[in-house]
């Protein structure tokens, strides 16, 4: 079970072991033209699966307390010349020294009692991922032990960086969108092939997943993602905020970025890559049973928010003080594929609307234990009652359900040709 609510973002399968990146595979990405044809085929599937998954380990019991934890890292070069700092786009080349540096360490070279760890690539190419090589446990000695695995896996990955590069554990750049040369190498946002933004060249990274879903987000939404934060307001700010910095040339399904997707004193962000650009720290639980996951998830709902609200970590975006600083709405924003019709700004024929971007705050409660009162799932959450029928019709309990057909109202964004059909 995760810490964090898991989406339908793509359909896919394991191909051959020498592809395999962590959850990431090789593939031939469908544009959105050509998948959304899937869509009902991918659900249905899905479903399949889960019902297998459910039959297998419902009754499973007695699995001990495991975790782990995933760190992103963005990684910065500094010039001490011109003293200023950039994001690095190497992470192929770095991923790559990682991987045959990995591929020789033994257990017996790393410190005492810790086993060789990964790294991943992650949405930017600015951005790595690592994890412990095996998974903690809820002893006293593995949960010491935390810290010193994190410093050893930071220090690997800067050994094999340049020497004025570091990995940077923060959620995001504060400088990440602004006029000017923000990256290393340098790069313009003329050269925004996926996400056609105005602010960011292509710093998306190289795997198909992450190009797809890029171009897919806008290309179902029917236009390009919009994320406004509020601007912290001094005596020194203009009253009404109107950004200056935001070019004036537009993309052909943006004719109104500056006019009208750019709020008044707001900071405007246009792309993918200011939401999934952002840095975190993910935790990763193994329960007792099915019962115990429901209950912790149900247990981490509240914890999530006050986390965010004590590290207080993401104050400036685009070069621009917020008056927020929690990354959260720049990330839902980001990835908030919705068309018109579901956000409510245009009718429908149905009136089928879908309050919240596709990854945004817990919507339901699953606990199936006392202490989880029905009038606590009180927000609005549609589900896809086809989806809901052939669940409880499968013995699948109403509580959890209803949560697995929320999250597949869904269209999946990112389908894979070679795994469209699976067994």
């Amino acid at each position: 079970m995760n810490s964090h609510p898991v989406f339908p973002f793509m359909y896919q399968a394991s191909l051959c072991p020498q592809y395999l990146m962590g959850l990431l595979y090789l593939g031939t990405p469908l544009t959105w033209g050509e998948a959304k044809q899937y869509a009902d085929h991918v659900r249905e599937h899905g479903i399949t699966q889960f019902l297998h998954t459910w039959d297998r380990v419902k009754d499973r019991w007695g699995d001990k307390l495991l975790w782990g934890d995933e760190v992103e890292y963005m990684v910065v070069t500094f010039d001490d010349e011109e003293k200023n700092a950039k994001l690095s786009l190497r992470q192929t080349e770095i991923l790559a020294k990682l991987g045959q540096v990995i591929g020789d360490l033994t257990d017996d070279d790393t410190p005492a009692h810790m086993t060789v760890p990964t790294f991943y690539p992650e949405y930017g190419r600015h951005m790595l991922e690592s994890t412990p090589g095996s998974p903690y446990t809820g002893s006293i000695p593995d949960l010491l032990s935390v810290e010193t695995n994190m410093h050893y896996r930071r220090t690997l990955a800067k050994k094999h960086m340049e020497a004025n590069e570091i990995p940077f554990t923060f959620t995001r750049f504060p400088r990440l969108g602004t006029h000017g040369v923000f990256t290393e190498p340098p790069f313009s946002s003329d050269d925004s092939k996926s996400s056609h933004s105005l602010f960011l060249p292509e710093i998306t990274g190289p795997h198909p997943r992450f190009l797809t879903l890029t171009a897919n987000i806008p290309s179902r939404r029917g236009s390009k993602v919009a994320i406004n934060l509020p601007i912290f307001i001094d005596e020194r700010t203009p009253r009404p905020f109107v950004d200056p910095t935001i070019p004036s040339q537009c993309y052909p399904e943006d004719p109104e970025g500056k006019n009208s997707a750019a709020l008044i004193d707001h900071i405007y962000m246009d792309a993918s890559g200011f939401g999934l650009g952002c840095c975190c720290l993910q935790l990763t639980f193994q329960s007792f049973n099915v019962d115990e996951a429901r209950r912790m998830y149900d247990a981490l709902v509240p914890v999530g928010p006050i986390m965010l609200a004590l590290t207080a970590a993401s104050p400036a975006w685009r070069g621009y003080l917020a008056d927020v600083d929690c990354r959260w709405n720049a990330i839902a924003g980001s990835v908030d594929d919705r068309t018109p019709e579901e956000r409510g700004l245009k009718p429908s024929k149905d009136n089928y609307i879908i309050p919240k971007s596709r990854y945004d705050s817990v919507d339901l409660y699953i606990s199936n234990h006392w202490i989880n009162k029905p009038e606590y799932n009180d927000v609005p959450a549609p589900y896809n009652i086809g989806i809901f029928q052939r669940l409880c019709n499968h013995g699948i309990d109403e509580m959890l359900a209803k949560h697995i057909a929320h999250l597949f109202i869904r269209d999946p964004l990112v389908i894979f040709s070679e795994a469209i059909n699976q067994d």
